[in-house]
């Protein structure tokens, strides 16, 4: 779903990412890790096509970046932890403004359920702004989803939310997982990745330094992998 080869991002005279390669197939859980710096929200953003790689070939769900990105931006969806919504529009409005940018059929009842997904049915009619941080950030993902897409990157969705609405997003995201989309997460919170995530990268110095998968740690743990993926 995901293919990356040889992958180089330039800003000036300094490179954020040095040659990555990386390989995601359908239906994974993909947790990136790795220190502030490391490059990971540069990394999301050329593959939702917000940015071009200086060098490197990307392709997403078949189609190549950033030539095709009008096709690639059709098969995703992107949540960071900026939301991304209209505060003076209420929760249905939202929604409704994304999904005809998508030509969502049968929208009406696609909010419905998106509303119902993301436990937001009762707040339909209130503005944005008038929603608590996490409250939000799950109407960011029914925005993100709206169009059903493949492939859903998430760029730290959990900055700035309290333990309840952690809890409600972790619900959240276990469910668009179980839908069978291929997600890619970045996060520095071990704890819930390992939660959540079917396999785990460590981006480091502009370069996928390890991966393993959740079977592999059933004989360590996440936090002793990422530490020797780092001191590697």
């Amino acid at each position: 779903m995901i293919e990356v080869k040889k992958l180089i991002k330039r800003f000036g005279l300094k490179n954020v990412l040095r040659g990555l390669d990386f390989q995601v197939q359908p239906g994974e859980f993909v947790a990136l890790l790795g220190p502030n710096g490391a490059g990971k929200t540069t990394f999301l953003r050329i593959l939702a096509s917000l940015s071009r790689p200086t060098l490197g070939q990307v392709r997403v769900a078949g189609h190549f970046l950033p030539d095709q990105a009008a096709a690639v931006r059709r098969r995703l969806g992107i949540v960071s932890h900026l939301p991304l919504l209209y505060g003076d529009l209420t929760a249905q409005e939202n929604l409704q403004f994304y999904g005809r940018i998508y030509n969502v059929p049968n929208l009406t009842e696609r909010i419905s359920e998106i509303l119902d997904i993301v436990g937001l049915t009762s707040r339909r009619h209130d503005l944005v702004r008038t929603f608590s941080r996490g409250m939000q950030q799950r109407l960011a993902i029914g925005r993100a989803i709206i169009h059903n897409p493949d492939i859903i990157l998430f760029d730290e969705p959990y900055t700035g939310l309290d333990q309840d609405a952690s809890e409600m997003l972790d619900t959240v995201l276990k469910n668009v997982a179980a839908a069978g989309r291929t997600v890619v997460m970045t996060s520095h919170d071990l704890a819930r990745a390992e939660d959540l995530a079917t396999r785990f990268d460590v981006l480091s110095r502009g370069v996928i330094t390890a991966t393993t998968t959740r079977a592999e740690l059933q004989h360590s743990n996440l936090l002793s992998f990422y530490r020797q993926a780092l001191a590697g």
